[in-house]
């Protein structure tokens, strides 16, 4: 692993000779969530003895922050790893003689098995380096740090971003606001609409299409990401932004992964799915009918897309199919069979109505 002449400086302090009563401009500095495949994060003790911290450099005057991070990475870590994605913003105000501070807070990662064992093997790695569960990381950090981490961690797994001043989300911010103090703002009227907007919680929505050769196998296809042994029904996310509907979106993407221009038969079901922490996921199933051994014969996938289709019988589902989806999948077939619905399903089971 390269050694280096200088660690970084730590975000939460002025870069060394930098003026103390400058405050034309604040100090910018970049913090890296370094994360491994097992969603462990990587926690540092600082050479100079101040206690654990995140990855991270003050940002050079000819430097964005994912230059900054992507340098600081490869000179101390030996990591030659891009700047992901912006998860949070943090401004710190000036305090004394202190400029005030604006930190990029971006994911790094997941890292390779490879990747991650150099950076914590014989001798601990640089400076000491740990993988920690989040909420391990959160635990050790400095309260100044840890809420950056948390919100930081919330915004991934929302798919947003967190707006911190101090550490703190901000009324409004996408990500990283407690639900009770959102929900204090919004019951007391103070948040403006594009404010009210944007920390709702949100949910994907996405649009499948149920289709059987004439033996009632249901048809799967294999795509190239996730794990090679899944299988999906052809479908794929409703491009709402373009005022795309559900129905639209099924012929579409029976289109685009098949070749085939089916028009949608009746809706089977509605399924609704929730991990903690994680946007809603919202699936319309539709009939997509009964394929004979032409229309069979003329599928034609994206190879950079689906690897392979196959029919598989409903009794077979099981080592091929998520459960979540099996149950789905067995609910629209006996719905189809029977002319009920549109069923309510929640991850794949009927929906209970609540008794007064």
């Amino acid at each position: 692993m390269p050694a280096t002449s200088a660690a970084p400086v730590p975000p939460d302090r002025p870069s060394p000779g930098a003026p103390q009563d400058c405050r034309s401009a604040p100090l910018v500095a970049a913090t890296g969530i370094v994360l491994d495949a097992r969603g462990r994060v990587l926690v540092r003790h600082a050479p100079d003895g101040s206690g654990p911290d995140l990855p991270g450099a003050s940002v050079g005057p000819a430097e964005t922050p994912e230059e900054g991070l992507s340098r600081a990475l490869e000179e101390v870590w030996g990591l030659k790893a891009p700047a992901g994605r912006l998860l949070a913003v943090d401004s710190r105000p000036s305090r004394g003689p202190d400029r005030a501070l604006v930190v990029h807070v971006h994911l790094v990662g997941p890292l390779t098995a490879d990747e991650a064992a150099g950076l914590t093997g014989p001798g601990g790695g640089p400076a000491g380096a740990r993988w920690l569960a989040p909420d391990e990381a959160c635990a050790a950090l400095p309260v100044g740090i840890a809420p950056r981490l948390r919100a930081a961690l919330a915004a991934l797994y929302a798919g947003s971003l967190a707006h911190l001043v101090g550490g703190v989300p901000q009324p409004g911010s996408p990500a990283g606001l407690d639900p009770a103090r959102r929900a204090a703002l919004e019951h007391s009227g103070a948040l403006d609409s594009a404010s009210h907007r944007a920390n709702r919680p949100k949910a994907l929505t996405a649009a499948s299409a149920v289709l059987t050769d004439s033996a009632g196998r249901v048809l799967l296809v294999q795509p190239t990401y996730g794990r090679a042994d899944r299988w999906h029904l052809p479908g794929g996310g409703v491009d709402s932004d373009l005022g795309e509907n559900p129905r639209a979106a099924a012929r579409r993407e029976v289109r685009e992964e098949l070749g085939l221009d089916l028009p949608p038969g009746r809706l089977l079901a509605v399924n609704w799915s929730h991990k903690p922490g994680r946007p809603a996921r919202v699936r319309f199933l539709y009939d997509g009918g009964v394929l004979d051994p032409a229309a069979l014969a003329r599928i034609r996938l994206p190879p950079a897309e689906l690897v392979r289709w196959r029919t598989v019988a409903p009794g077979d589902l099981r080592p091929l199919v998520a459960p979540s989806l099996r149950r789905q999948i067995r609910a629209c077939l006996g719905a189809r069979e029977s002319g009920a619905g549109p069923l309510e399903l929640h991850a794949g089971r009927p929906a209970v109505a609540d008794r007064a």
